[in-house]
């Protein structure tokens, strides 16, 4: 979804949340005089059938339009939230009128549904469409007093100072509504500016960013590239001599086979780093593939007197990319035979549930410095004399390709942890004995 649709849902969500409020005041109005009529009957005189029918059809209609409103889960247009307000405004004024006239009173109660037409203008409309509502509100007050005490003489004063007050309230109510509606849209309309100038400031610094990516990344390849093809070029401009003999020929076309053979995995490891696959994902055992990382960690291992400890975890199956998955976990390992010193130890853990595997590395080297630590899975970084830098870099990748991660979890002297998490889905075995689906995570 773009940016712009999120946006326009956002207000549209806003727009129907706003006319569910009017609806349930609309709708909470109405019940109070219903119920003032049925259960009050004492305060407001004995209803007319025609009075209960109307005020209970217009309490039901609002009820439908709630739940109509409640079922626009995306929201409505600008459109269609001030279409209902031009059409409810009238009605509302027409109610009051009609229920006035059916029940021919001094003190008409109706009168309070005026209330609702001037909020929805003050808050949907402009000053001018709320200035007319006010006038249309106080001139009904006052022509039905006047109406009245014209037909039910002699009049009283007092009704026409209450009239008075009545029209006061619902002008300031309306003019301090349109103010603070409109003080609203103006904070709206400068945190939208805001908001924007933010996201091109962000996109441009991510752009930045990108560049500078780029360029570090070609000045890693460029540096680790330069070294190899130098010493080709002389090793080759060497053997190419009259005076070379023989013996040194042969020693300076080996060190120039060295070096191509450097630069063949150099460019691999850049291309795995660079365009890395899409997991092939099947089951496979996990205990399959540990045992043979651990195998070829205790190898090399051995040579440095390390000891390497695991924990077989059980022959649980798992939907992954095994080859990709391997090749991270080696990446890791070898490089915790680096850092560990001789004799230390590296341990294998393994947690697992049927939605994600944690698989911990944990060598007795020293402390990574901070320094280094902010910059171990960036592409050509090492801190060893040989090396393409890429190892971990690429481990990071295979494991952000199967949703999940890798991590230094741990970072003490005598103990340095590396946790790569992977997003897969154990298999069980079903009546027949094959590899089923467990209840894990989709993606």
């Amino acid at each position: 979804m773009s940016k712009a649709a999120s946006i326009d849902r956002i207000e549209a969500q806003a727009l129907r949340r706003q006319q569910i409020a009017f609806c349930v005041l609309t709708t909470s109005l109405f019940a109070a005089l219903l119920l003032l009529h049925t259960h009050f009957s004492y305060l407001l005189g004995e209803p007319s059938e025609g009075v209960i029918v109307i005020l209970a059809f217009a309490c039901s209609i609002k009820i439908i339009e709630w739940i109509w409103l409640l079922r626009q889960r995306s929201g409505i247009s600008e459109r269609a939230a001030r279409i209902s307000t031009a059409i409810s405004i009238p009605v509302m004024f027409l109610l009051a009128g009609f229920l006035a006239v059916l029940t021919d009173r001094d003190d008409v109660p109706y009168f309070v549904l005026l209330a609702i037409p001037i909020l929805q203008c003050a808050y949907r409309f402009g000053l001018i469409a709320t200035a007319i509502t006010i006038a249309a509100s106080v001139g009904m007050i006052f022509t039905w007093a006047q109406h009245f005490f014209g037909t039910h003489p002699p009049a009283r004063p007092t009704e026409f100072l209450e009239s008075g007050m009545i029209s006061l309230v619902y002008s300031l109510m309306g003019v301090l509504v349109w103010y603070l509606v409109h003080q609203l849209e103006i904070k709206q309309a400068r945190l939208y500016r805001n908001m924007m100038e933010l996201e091109a400031t962000r996109e441009k610094l991510l752009a930045e960013e990108r560049l500078a990516a780029v360029g570090r990344l070609a000045s890693g390849v460029a540096h680790e590239i330069r070294n190899p093809v130098a010493m080709i070029a002389s090793s080759l401009a060497t053997a190419a001599e009259a005076s070379a003999d023989t013996e040194e020929r042969e020693e300076m076309f080996a060190i120039a086979a060295r070096e191509a053979k450097r630069l063949e995995i150099l460019t691999n490891d850049f291309l795995t780093y660079a365009r890395p696959s899409k997991p092939q994902r099947s089951l496979f055992p996990l205990g399959e593939i540990m045992n043979h990382v651990v195998s070829m960690t205790r190898v090399r291992a051995a040579e440095r007197s390390i000891e390497v400890a695991y924990q077989p975890s059980g022959e649980t199956i798992f939907e992954m990319d095994a080859m990709q998955v391997e090749g991270a976990l080696v990446n890791v390992s070898f490089n915790a035979i680096d850092a560990t010193p001789e004799g230390g130890r590296i341990i294998f853990r393994i947690r697992s549930d049927d939605a994600m595997l944690a698989i911990d590395i944990e060598d007795s080297g020293s402390a990574i410095a901070e320094a280094h630590l902010v910059r171990i899975f960036e592409p050509f970084f090492t801190t060893k004399p040989s090396g393409t830098g890429l190892g971990l870099a690429i481990a990071r990748t295979v494991a952000r390709a199967h949703g999940g991660d890798l991590w230094v979890s741990q970072n003490l002297n005598g103990a340095v942890v590396f946790t790569m998490t992977l997003m897969v889905r154990a298999a069980t075995q079903d009546e027949n004995g094959e590899p089923a689906y467990g209840q894990g995570s989709d993606y």
